[in-house]
């Protein structure tokens, strides 16, 4: 337990703390980046980023451990702000874009983030100090800055855990590198048709061969595991054999007649149950965030009447300096959106749609804030349903443009209003995210004797950083690769990347400004979610909280590929086994903290292998430049791929718990 006077200045907002956590942020920004677009998922970067502050700045004496913690604020921006592009490149889908402009997306980022910031900065007593939330993430993350600060322990841990998130980052990274070179097999699939009397149905399940994935599963857990394999089963056991049988396609292989049917049907089912859970989750949250923020106002009125000083761990920047910033900072919001209309077919309707755009920012964005900071709390940034934000929000913004655009007649006229929605919902979802994230980092500086105002200019440093980097990640991966469905595609690879979450934003924002929206199948998706939210009630009840069903994960991976949700469910079945075996040890906790390191390494390893891949093929105009000419069969590129995976894994793992206990004896 740490105990230190509260209000004695330390060191801890340094240059070179902000250098590092800046450089930390760019490498984790592109590397999340690839990840979101790729799979629709991204990872909680506070934990890597602790543990690569400890190992460097241990060379310096004066480094302490509010210094480390501000320098994984910083870095955190880059697990956080790099989900919008759960919404950017649907920009790109409908062809409003033809490539990614540094000006709008910077813009959108750093003025969605940096709201993001002063939203949460009054909650945080609300949320925070006065809340029993659990915060895993923020809480997990102190036990490690705590563990590299105290002792012989803790330094032969934190070398340890550098070696594992640098061991198991190459490991991944030459995993996909073997894949670029047609050496693995991309994804392990089987597909089958099947007879019900006259009828022809068709099923199957597909799986990337990719540690990044399992990597996530390891860091999602159990719970979530669990929840996306019921996912799958619902999907690919129960409505894809159903709508097959009702959909006929007999000139069609087995694998065509499935994945065609999961993408013009099931996929809508799914997003009408995410948008069911997200509605219900928001719905339970009304009554904890009012009672936290009357009890916070109540607590500063009296603070204030009392007129005594707040100590170092209770001063956050001043609420008149955050009432400032945020209403200075609508000023560029509403010049980024009138900038984004200019010499458009709407440019017209400029002055009452940037008024919307302004008010839904607000409005949106607070509820946004407050919702993700509590659910955050809840259960952690990464599992916090951010899509679901994400699918009301759009939701919300294309009604409100559309009432405003309804009288304007032109050809491109949809296009653009679809447009703009997507661009408002950019920045209310950068507020939103951040403010996911903002929380959970104040809960680790609660706990480590830090001083709130400078993690919150941290934070705002890192979502400046981000903010930098995202536009040219974004726009080498579209050159490069491309994303799935979009008309102007001029990208060298024949692989686009799917951007399955953006795919589904822009498809929401096009059917209800185009008028072509299925309700019907988002309706059904709706009462299946209904239904489960009745089974997680529950299960929680009746259990008295120890067992969930996370509606969300479930229809997460109904919305999903099984290609990107199969091997996050391994990769989570992998990491709970591991955990219960290494249970039992002295050295228990090292252990399971190494494991984390490790799922963290190999996300980082195969996106930012990924990332470096994207720059090669623009650079060399190859689709595959890493292609061998001789290459396995596709069985048994499977097969390879299978025994790599399950030899790395189990390998790194046997490593981490013998490290654990290595770290114990020290």
């Amino acid at each position: 337990m740490l105990m230190a006077d509260t209000t004695a200045p330390r060191t801890e907002l340094t240059l070179r703390g902000v250098l590092l956590g800046i450089l930390i942020t760019l490498v984790f920004t592109a590397a999340q980046v690839y990840l979101g677009l790729k799979v629709g998922l991204t990872f909680a970067t506070a934990i890597p980023a602790a543990v690569i502050s400890m190992a460097l700045l241990r060379a310096f004496k004066t480094s302490t451990i509010q210094e480390n913690n501000i320098v994984q604020t910083i870095a955190s921006a880059a697990g956080t702000l790099s989900a919008v592009i759960f919404v950017l490149p649907g920009l790109l889908m409908i062809g409003w874009w033809a490539n990614v402009p540094f000006l709008p997306t910077f813009g959108a980022c750093a003025v969605g983030g940096i709201l993001g910031v002063m939203y949460t900065i009054p909650l945080r007593r609300a949320l925070v100090t006065n809340s029993n939330l659990p915060y895993p993430e923020g809480v997990a993350a102190a036990e490690v800055l705590k563990v590299g600060a105290g002792s012989r322990e803790g330094a032969a841990e934190g070398k340890a855990g550098l070696a594992a998130i640098g061991f198991s980052a190459l490991a991944s990274a030459l995993f996909g590198a073997l894949g670029a070179a047609k050496l693995f097999a991309a994804e392990i699939a089987a597909y089958f048709k099947f007879k019900l009397g006259a009828a022809s149905g068709a099923t199957g399940i597909g799986a990337s061969s990719s540690l990044a994935l399992m990597g996530a599963g390891h860091l999602m857990g159990i719970t979530v595991g669990v929840a996306m394999f019921t996912g799958l089963f619902i999907a690919w056991a129960i409505l894809v054999p159903i709508l097959t049988l009702v959909t006929p396609m007999p000139e069609a292989d087995a694998a065509t007649h499935a994945l065609t049917v999961w993408k013009s049907q099931v996929r809508f089912l799914g997003a009408g149950v995410i948008g069911a859970a997200a509605i219900w989750t928001l719905a339970k949250l009304v009554g904890p965030i009012t009672s936290g923020l009357k009890s916070a106002f109540a607590a500063a009125q009296a603070r204030k009447a009392g007129g005594a000083k707040l100590p170092r761990v209770e001063q956050d920047i001043p609420i008149g300096i955050v009432g400032l910033v945020s209403v200075l900072l609508l000023a560029p919001a509403g010049w980024f959106l009138a900038h984004f209309l200019t010499g458009g077919p709407i440019a017209s309707l400029t002055t009452p749609l940037v008024a919307i755009g302004i008010g839904y920012l607000v409005f949106a964005g607070l509820l946004a804030a407050a919702v993700c900071g509590y659910m955050a709390g809840l259960i952690g940034s990464s599992n916090s349903p951010v899509s679901g934000i994400a699918i009301l929000s759009v939701l919300g913004a294309s009604l409100m443009v559309g009432m405003v655009g309804r009288g304007v007649i032109g050809p491109d006229v949809t296009k653009a209003l679809i447009a703009f929605a997507l661009y408002v919902t950019t920045c209310v979802l950068a507020v939103a995210v951040v403010a996911n994230d903002n929380l959970q980092d104040l809960k680790t500086g609660q706990l480590v004797d830090a001083t709130p105002w400078k993690q919150q200019v941290g934070l705002i440093i890192g979502v400046l950083a981000g903010s930098m980097v995202i536009p040219f990640v974004l726009e080498l991966l579209n050159r490069s690769y491309g994303f799935a469905g979009a008309p102007n595609l001029q990208a060298i690879s024949d692989e686009p990347l799917a951007a399955p979450q953006a795919t589904l934003i822009s498809t929401l924002a096009k059917g209800v400004l185009g008028g072509n929206l299925d309700w019907g199948l988002l309706g059904y998706g709706a009462l299946i979610g209904l239904g489960l939210v009745a089974v997680d009630a529950i299960l929680r009840k009746t259990s008295h909280e120890r067992l969930s069903l996370p509606p969300l994960g479930v229809g997460l991976a109904i919305y999903l590929p099984s290609s990107v949700t199969a091997p996050v469910v391994v990769g989570a079945l992998a990491g709970w086994l591991y955990e219960k075996v290494v249970s039992k040890d002295r050295a228990a906790e090292p252990s399971r903290r190494l494991g984390v390191l490790i799922a963290s390494g190999f996300i980082v390893g195969e996106s930012l292998f990924n990332v470096s891949l994207a720059l090669l093929i623009v650079s060399t105009g190859k689709g595959d430049p890493l292609a061998l000419p001789f290459a396995p069969s596709e069985h048994v590129g499977m097969f390879l791929s299978l025994a790599a995976a399950a030899i790395v894994v189990v390998g790194f793992y046997r490593w981490a718990r013998k490290a654990g206990a290595k770290a114990m004896e020290a």
